[in-house]
């Protein structure tokens, strides 16, 4: 397993967000996690990028305890993320955002990066032509030097993604990608995120609510509600399952 939950809780206040969940991710996988608002779903991602401490339980990514890993060690672990609103420097270029997420694999050093020495200006190609295949990759040839206040919402969302991609992670965590994207580029989200998968081989966990995109992309999908798992299974069992029906929809 590439990423495993075991018993894992945490608690804000005396509520349980997370609530003794275990589930395991399977490399190349593309794993959904559904469920009304409040059900827990950001909650989990924040656990395992290690924003929040669980008060119970383990997390094990590719065989090591991440548990207590300080956060800034996650995505030289190879783990990267997206968020439901979009981080991204609005004021810069869709090459200078997505050279930030290459910052995590620099190897130099503050006095040879202000002197710009030869082994820091050998580093600068190789993540210029990361960067670069990561345009074409996400068809971002035409928008490469536009500033990213300047794009549409549905670009924008995309060159999120590829920011995470330059972090070159084993596994990538989606917050709601499809969030805000009208149904035409909902349809592109559904080609990026298994290209991702099938040409990268990136392992996707992903939360969402558009049952459509979920049926479509999804191997697995787990669904919560009040910060336990009601189903855990494929997509078209779970979305259907009785229980994920009435959470979604009441008695």
């Amino acid at each position: 397993m590439l990423l495993e939950a075991r018993e894992l809780s945490v608690s804000f206040g005396g509520i349980k967000a997370v609530d003794s969940i275990s589930f395991a991710v399977e490399p190349g996988e593309i794993f959904t996690i559904i469920g009304p608002n409040g059900a827990g779903k950001t909650t989990i991602f924040n656990l395992v990028s290690r924003i929040y401490n669980p008060t119970g339980g383990e997390i094990v990514f590719d065989g090591r305890p991440i548990t207590r890993v300080p956060p800034q060690a996650i995505a030289r672990m190879g783990i990267a993320r997206t968020f439901q609103n979009i981080e991204l420097f609005d004021h810069a270029s869709v090459i200078d955002n997505l050279l930030v997420g290459c910052h995590i694999r620099s190897r130099t050093n503050l006095l040879a990066d202000m002197l710009f020495l030869p082994v820091v200006q050998r580093q600068e190609e190789t993540f210029r032509r990361k960067v670069e295949e990561i345009i074409e990759f996400l068809e971002l040839e035409h928008h490469r030097e536009a500033t990213i206040g300047s794009l549409a919402y549905g670009i924008r969302k995309v060159v999120e993604i590829g920011r995470a991609l330059a972090l070159e992670p084993k596994l990538l965590l989606l917050d709601e990608p499809s969030s805000g994207l009208n149904p035409e580029e909902t349809d592109d989200m559904v080609h990026w995120i298994r290209d991702i998968r099938d040409d990268l081989g990136v392992t996707i966990i992903m939360v969402e609510h558009d049952m459509s995109l979920v049926r479509r992309v999804s191997d697995r999908v787990l669904a919560m509600e009040s910060g336990r798992i009601i189903a855990l299974g494929a997509p078209d069992a779970v979305v259907s399952d009785p229980q994920v029906v009435r959470a979604y929809l009441g008695d």
